[in-house]
C-alpha cells in the first residue's frame, strides 16, 4: 500500500473533503478518542484544543492506497493504519478511519489529532515522511507485490528521469494496387470525355490533374500520383484523343491544395461527429454508473439492516441466559454468571467478524462491477484517442499543401 500524510490544519475544509458526496461510497468507519462521533464534531474539538497550545497544523492526515489490482480486506487496512501510527508516534491519539470508493478503487483516510492533551503541546513528528515510505515498502515486500519504481530507486522519483509512454497506433492499410487499377479503368471505361472521366474519377475519390510534359495523371485523397496511360494499360497519345490537351487541368501542386482543403473540410467534420458519439457514450457510461451505484448502496443498507436486526436478535437471546432474583444471585456465586459472559462475549465477537467478513465480501464484489465500468471507458478513451491521433496526423499532412486554393 501507498501511505502518503502530512501534518495539517483546516478542521472543517479536511471533514468537508473527506464526506465528499463525488466518491462513490464513503463509510465513516472509526471515530476513536473525541466526544464525539462525527468528523465535524472531531475535527472541531483537535481545534479547540489546539488553541491552547501554539500548533497550527494539529492534524496529522494519512491515505492509504492499495495497488489497483489488489482487494484488501477492512482488517488489513487497520493493521496497516496501527502500524503507522506506531511508527508516525501517534499511538493512542484520538483518529478517525474513513474508507472511499470510486472508479472501482478503495482506499482509507486516517486522520489524528496531534495534540497531547497531558501535555498541552503537539506530537514532535520530525521524520513522518521516511517513516511512511520505509512503512510502505515493507508491506509491498510483505505482500509479494511489484515495488514501485520510486521505492526501489530514490532518483526514480524525480520526473527528468521519467520518458513518457508513446501510444502505440495502428499502421494504416495501404491500397491494394488491383483495386487501384480497378478503379481507374472502370472509370475510363464508362466514360467518353474529359469531363465524364473527371466526373468518374471524382466518385472513386481521384483527381484528375496535368502531370510533367502535359502528361495526365490522377491524385487520390492521400495525395499519392498515379500516371493515367501506365495504370490504364493505354498509349498516352490514346489518353489524349479522348481527353484532349491537359493544359487545362490543374498542376499536380494545385490539385494537392485542392484535395488538402477538401480533406481538411472532412477532418473537420469527422472530428466533430466523433466528439458528438464520444459524449453520447460518455453520458451512458455515466447513467451506467450512477445506477450502478444506487443499487450497491441499497445492497449495502439491506446487508447492514439484516446485521443490526441479527445482531439484536442475539443480543436478546445472550441476555435471557442470565438468570434473575435469587436464582442469578446465586449464579453469579457459582461463578456461572462470567461464564455465560464470556460465551456471549466470545459468541459476539464471532458474529461481528462474520459481519465484517460478509461486508467485505460485497464490498469487494462492488468493487469488481465498478472497474468493469472503467475497463470498458478505458476502452472505448483509447479508441477515441486513437482515432483522434489519427486524425490530428492527417490534418498535419495535408497542411503541408494547404496553401490557397488556385483560381481556375
Amino acid at each position: 500500500m501507498i501511505l502518503v500524510g502530512n501534518q495539517r490544519g483546516g478542521a472543517q475544509d479536511l471533514a468537508v473533503h473527506l464526506m465528499k458526496p463525488e466518491n462513490e461510497h464513503v463509510d465513516v468507519h472509526e471515530v476513536r478518542g473525541f466526544a464525539t462521533s462525527s468528523l465535524h464534531g472531531a475535527f472541531n474539538e483537535a481545534y479547540a484544543l489546539s488553541r491552547g497550545t501554539q500548533c497550527r497544523k494539529f492534524l496529522y492526515s494519512l491515505s492509504v492506497n492499495p495497488p489497483p489490482d489488489k482487494q484488501v480486506f477492512t482488517t488489513d487496512f487497520i493493521r496497516v493504519i496501527d502500524r503507522a501510527e506506531k511508527a508516525l508516534g501517534l499511538t493512542g491519539q484520538p483518529r478517525a478511519i474513513v474508507f472511499h470508493e470510486k472508479q472501482g478503487r478503495r482506499h482509507a483516510h486516517c486522520v489524528w489529532s496531534r495534540i497531547d492533551t497531558q501535555n498541552m503541546r503537539a506530537v514532535h513528528m520530525p521524520y513522518d515522511r521516511k517513516s511512511l515510505v520505509d512503512l510502505t515498502r515493507d508491506l509491498f515486500i510483505e505482500h509479494g507485490w511489484d515495488m514501485p519504481d520510486g521505492l526501489i530507486d530514490k532518483n526514480l522519483r524525480d520526473p527528468r528521469n521519467f520518458t513518457l509512454a508513446e501510444w502505440q497506433q495502428a499502421k494504416r492499410q495501404g491500397k491494394d494496387p488491383r483495386a487501384i487499377k480497378t478503379a481507374l479503368q472502370d472509370a475510363w471505361a464508362i466514360s467518353d470525355s474529359k469531363a465524364a472521366f473527371t466526373q468518374a474519377l471524382a466518385e472513386r475519390g481521384y483527381w484528375l490533374a496535368r502531370g510533367d510534359r502535359r502528361g495526365f495523371v490522377a491524385v487520390d485523397h492521400k495525395q499519392e500520383i498515379y500516371n493515367l496511360p501506365k495504370w490504364l494499360g493505354l498509349k498516352t497519345k490514346h489518353v489524349r484523343s479522348r481527353l484532349g490537351e491537359s493544359k487545362d487541368l490543374p498542376s499536380v501542386e494545385e490539385t494537392q491544395t485542392l484535395i488538402a482543403n477538401a480533406m481538411s473540410k472532412t477532418l473537420g467534420r469527422l472530428s466533430g461527429e466523433l466528439s458528438q458519439r464520444n459524449a453520447k457514450t460518455h453520458a451512458a457510461f455515466e447513467r451506467r454508473r450512477i445506477a450502478l451505484v444506487a443499487r450497491q448502496r441499497l445492497q449495502r443498507q439491506t446487508l447492514q439492516e439484516r446485521q443490526d436486526k441479527r445482531r439484536i436478535h442475539g443480543n436478546k437471546i445472550r441476555q435471557a441466559r442470565f438468570r434473575k432474583g435469587i436464582s442469578g444471585i446465586w449464579d453469579r456465586l457459582r461463578g456461572e454468571h462470567r461464564s455465560i459472559q464470556r460465551q456471549n462475549e466470545h459468541e459476539a465477537y464471532g458474529e461481528l467478524q462474520q459481519d465484517r467478513k460478509n461486508m467485505d465480501e460485497m464490498v469487494f464484489s462492488h468493487l469488481k462491477e465498478r472497474k468493469h465500468i472503467e475497463i470498458f471507458k478505458l476502452r472505448h478513451r483509447n479508441n477515441v484517442f486513437d482515432i483522434q491521433n489519427r486524425l490530428e496526423r492527417d490534418r498535419l499532412e495535408y497542411k503541408k499543401f494547404q496553401l490557397s486554393e488556385p483560381e481556375l
